[in-house]
């Protein structure tokens, strides 16, 4: 007997997430390599993020953790390999990407609203400082605003001048920014970097809760994985002896990095859980991985 389905239930049955086995990823890098200068920076790279799925990307400095970010974005071709970038090649897909580059500091004399830098990234690219729209696309246009400064916790500070704000909440409207127009995948370019420790912790936990909640895959490069390594789903690390990617703890252990330097590196585990590589890999003070 056929079992026939109330419209209550199909409608239910029709809002369920799509696992996220069953889901196209939104990033894909098969034997993906880079060359700058000449010279091959990192080869061999194979990794898949899907939708809702924080990756990390680690490694030492000079090593090519931005240049993997400027490959997924178009700036810069793949040496080998195969990218796609939710569904195609790199490039294709900007108007459903956010990007935050590496640190800027805006100076303390800029006047202009936290509120305006984030509309700078709904409609900056078309307009420049935001123009006055007819009326249901400014309303629309204030109402996402709006909405994505409540969603990174900036609205008490959000109509101060950008250069009275802090360091986080400078980044915290900057990721705003980023996320305004609805992006389905977010590269941030070492976003803690020049961030306090507190901030550090703040940034991280919103970042994490954006990923998961909201279903936006997010790649971010890192010098120091400890304030996101709670956050994570999995991590690419690069060095000049190839990269390896999966969780956390498949990836940062004294094994594979001791494989990836061809050199002993020991991973340490602090009590408080903050992990300290000791070796080849760069700065390891307070447990940073070479940025």
């Amino acid at each position: 007997m056929t079992k026939v389905m109330e419209p209550t239930a199909r409608a239910a049955e029709a809002h369920l997430p799509v696992p996220r086995q069953m889901a196209e990823p939104v990033l894909e890098l098969r034997d993906a390599a880079v060359r700058l200068d000449g010279r091959i920076l990192w080869s061999g790279v194979n990794l898949t993020v899907g939708a809702g799925e924080f990756t990390a990307v680690l490694g030492p400095n000079g090593v090519g953790k931005s240049t993997l970010v400027k490959m997924v974005l178009g700036a810069m071709p793949n040496a080998a390999g195969e990218v796609r970038v939710l569904g195609a090649r790199p490039g294709r897909a900007g108007h459903r990407i956010g990007y935050l580059p590496q640190r800027r500091s805006f100076d303390v004399s800029m006047r202009i609203r936290g509120i305006d830098v984030v509309r700078l990234g709904l409609d900056g690219d078309r307009w420049g400082v935001p123009l006055p729209l007819p009326g249901p696309r400014r309303r629309a246009a204030r109402g996402r605003v709006a909405e994505v400064v409540e969603l990174v916790g900036a609205s008490a500070y959000a109509h101060r001048p950008v250069g009275e704000c802090s360091g986080g909440e400078q980044q915290r409207l900057l990721i705003a920014q980023a996320l305004v127009r609805r992006p389905r995948l977010l590269l941030l370019d070492e976003p803690l970097d020049s961030l306090d420790l507190s901030h550090q912790g703040g940034v991280a936990a919103l970042i994490g809760r954006i990923c998961h909640q909201e279903g936006v895959a997010v790649v971010m490069v890192a010098h120091d994985v400890n304030p996101i390594l709670h956050h994570l789903d999995q991590v690419v690390y690069l060095a000049a002896g190839g990269s390896a990617t999966g969780a956390p703890q498949d990836v940062i252990t004294s094994e594979t990095l001791t494989r990836l330097y061809g050199t002993p590196v020991e991973v340490l585990r602090a009590s408080d859980g903050r992990l300290v590589v000791v070796g080849r890999p760069g700065s390891t003070g307070g447990g940073g991985h070479g940025g």
